[in-house]
């Protein structure tokens, strides 16, 4: 028999002042004024992207800061429904000491992939990358 995949739950509720908490009312996430739902995905995608991309680093043994911006516009889609389209992320990442040739980019692309948020998104986001500073294509 093969072994059971990993499986995490998660639970947010929204009560009638569209305020969300954790599971069973606790932790109430203050959001403030101006930020709607579509903020807050792209504030989860952003997150996303910078915790994958940090749970590689570290099992790289590099030490690095990172910082991610994401933006999106909501627009009819081909499916003729209203949704995110366009989303870009600009992940900002500062490596001491950089990896070298091709393993910045192996580590860059480990990133996207393990970002689930962004896995679950359609459209796809585009991610850009900036490393210590200079644009950085893989």
């Amino acid at each position: 028999m093969p072994p059971r995949a990993k499986r995490t739950e998660y639970v947010v509720n929204v009560d009638r002042a569209l305020r969300p908490t954790l599971d069973g009312g606790r932790a109430l996430l203050d959001v403030p004024d101006g930020w709607t739902p579509e903020h807050l995905v792209l504030a989860a995608l952003a997150a996303c992207v910078v915790t994958s991309f940090g749970y590689h680093a570290r099992r790289a043994g590099l030490d690095f800061t990172a910082q991610a911006t994401a933006k999106a516009a909501v627009s009819p889609r081909e499916d003729g429904r209203w949704g995110l389209v366009d989303l870009e992320c600009l992940v900002e990442v500062e490596l001491d000491p950089p990896p070298p040739g091709d393993a910045a980019g192996a580590l860059l692309a480990r990133a996207e992939s393990g970002c689930f948020i962004g896995a679950s998104l359609t459209p796809k986001p585009t991610y850009s990358w900036r490393l210590n500073g200079a644009d950085y294509s893989y």
